[in-house]
């Protein structure tokens, strides 16, 4: 377990003039506390390494309530201030995925150093490491409160990014022009809806985190960087609810056309019903087996009944016409 913990931990150490990337052969090398003006960014894949946490807390003096912490699988989500350090997790969509997947992200952060703890492998951040091994932009003039910053703003651009990926490919099928009342439009539509319910779920959460975050406060931990991303979660939850609504619209729009065919269909129906009526009654009249009915024996009594149910028929054609029924 503790090669396993090894093999899925690293260590990216940096400053404004120094870049060092490792890889740990023993836990004893992970030391987070040395080495002062240099910021360390330990990442680990796996989050039921317990022993192997356990080991790192004590060696490096970091509090141990951070065992209590770790030990727990599933968090919701949490900001905890600690002698020095912050505790965050929270939970993350994964938005490669096809399914409502997710995943728990753990964050230990002091001034020096920062420890990200990842349930699943892969991640959002990357390019992060890539300016910080070119020494772009100002990341490595700051501390492990701008790394922080950082990887939050990945995950919440990691977010925007994917919905609007897909809410593209949702205008697309989902065109206002080519909605029909089919079972098939109905499902897409719904799909899409569990889509973004699942979104919104997830940046709701990340806000709650960067709020709590924006409210610390700490020595040597910056908290004005976290202002713009809640206004970035905030607009996204905005372009998110405003799309529900949209889909609530079509919704609505399929049932209303549903109810106008369904109503075409009843008043056809009814006009045609109505036609029919007299014509049946005159039809159920001379269909009476009676000896004296006087019409029996008249030669044209056939064609001057046909002819009284046409007369009636044009008749009740023409004032349903009047009356713009049809």
């Amino acid at each position: 377990m503790e090669n396993e913990f090894l093999d899925n931990t690293s260590l990216i150490s940096y400053s404004n003039n120094i870049y060092e990337k490792t890889d740990f052969t023993a836990i004893s090398e992970i030391k987070l506390t040395e080495n002062k003006g240099v910021i360390k960014w330990v990442n680990t894949y796996g989050i039921h390494y317990q022993e192997a946490y356990k080991k790192v807390i004590y060696q490096n003096k970091l509090d141990d309530f951070l065992i209590k912490l770790l030990s727990d699988e599933e968090h919701p989500n949490k900001v905890i201030l600690l002698d020095d350090l912050l505790f965050v997790t929270t939970r993350v969509l994964i938005t490669e995925s096809q399914k409502s997947d997710s995943e728990q992200m753990i964050f230990i952060v002091s001034s020096d150093f920062l420890w990200s703890i990842q349930e699943k492998s892969g991640d959002y951040f990357n390019w992060i490491r890539e300016r910080l091994e070119g020494n772009k932009g100002i990341v490595r003039k700051k501390k492990a409160d701008y790394l922080l910053f950082l990887l939050l703003e990945s995950i919440v651009d990691n977010y925007q990014d994917t919905y609007e990926e897909n809410a593209e490919l949702s205008a697309d099928k989902l065109n206002s022009t080519h909605i029909k009342p089919t079972p098939e439009f109905t499902s897409l539509v719904e799909k899409r809806k569990q889509e973004l319910f699942n979104f919104k779920k997830a940046t709701l959460s990340l806000r709650d985190t960067i709020t709590k975050l924006e409210k610390m406060e700490i020595d040597g931990f910056e908290v004005k960087y976290f202002s713009e991303l809640k206004e970035q979660t905030t607009n996204l939850i905005s372009n998110i609810d405003f799309e529900l609504q949209e889909l609530e619209s079509k919704i609505n729009l399929i049932f209303s056309i549903q109810g106008h065919r369904l109503n075409e269909v009843m008043k056809t129906l009814t006009i045609l019903s109505v036609i029919f009526i007299p014509l049946t009654f005159l039809a159920g009249i001379y269909g009476m087996n009676f000896e004296n009915i006087p019409e029996l024996k008249f030669k044209y009594s056939y064609f001057i009944l046909l002819a009284a149910m046409v007369i009636i028929t044009l008749i009740s054609v023409w004032y349903f016409k009047r009356k713009k029924w049809f």
